[in-house]
């Protein structure tokens, strides 16, 4: 018979606790075609999120969340044709402004990658200006609306937008869920110290398997529930 551990009995209660679909919401970042898509603005960082598996986790992941009932949204950064109202006050933000591929609202570049077909039920938020995919958009409020308190932290990147967000997650009150699988930077060891070293201090780390496996444990026993139920009755 195969043995479970403690501590994973545990971590699997408290992803359950956590993840309510009610009350969570997967958010996924930048993954746009102009961010991640084969002919993107940043080469190495679609490579490193395409070759890592990265962007199918997170298809994965939004998939399993609208069939679980949770909320999705994706977080697009984009500019203005004129550029007006954009940031240039770090080196990231002027170097953006030299590259071939421009994130400029209304073309393809803004548009999620193919590998995440866009809902009826989802919401796209849409930022002008900063790095974080919460603060200077509707996150907060729309979430808030929802009576959401978990978010689920995926994709792109683990250098700027990805630790941003979960760090604004933690400020405005949420629970953080990265599944580390699910998120990508560039180098990879990079990305794997994030984690470790700062990301695991201020959300729960886990993969993109154990976040849809919660949702399926919850499934079942809410379908073994209502055949008791009406097991009863008859």
């Amino acid at each position: 018979m195969r043995q479970v551990s403690y501590a994973a009995v545990r971590q699997s209660e408290r992803l359950d606790a956590l993840l309510a679909p009610a009350v969570t919401a997967l958010l996924t970042i930048e993954c746009q075609r102009g961010v991640v898509g084969p002919y993107g603005a940043l080469p190495e960082l679609a490579a490193a999120v395409r070759e890592s598996g990265a962007l199918d986790r997170v298809a994965e992941l939004v998939t399993a969340a609208r069939a679980a009932g949770a909320t999705v949204l994706h977080a697009i950064a984009e500019r203005r044709p004129d550029g007006r109202g954009a940031n240039h006050n770090a080196r990231l933000f002027r170097a953006a402004e030299r590259l071939p591929v421009q994130q400029t609202a209304g073309t393809p570049a803004t548009t999620l990658a193919g590998e995440i077909p866009l809902a009826d039920s989802d919401f796209v938020l849409r930022r002008l200006h900063g790095l974080s995919p919460l603060a200077g958009t509707d996150a907060d409020a729309l979430l808030r609306n929802l009576g959401i308190r978990t978010i689920i932290v995926t994709g792109v990147s683990a250098n700027v937008a990805v630790p941003n967000a979960v760090f604004d997650a933690v400020n405005l009150g949420y629970e953080a869920v990265v599944p580390a699988d699910a998120i990508a930077g560039v180098p990879d060891d990079y990305t794997q110290a994030v984690v470790r070293h700062t990301l695991a201090l201020v959300s729960t780390v886990t993969t993109a398997a154990e976040v849809i496996e919660s949702w399926r444990r919850r499934g079942a026993a809410k379908a073994s529930a209502s055949a008791s139920a009406s097991g009863e009755r008859h």
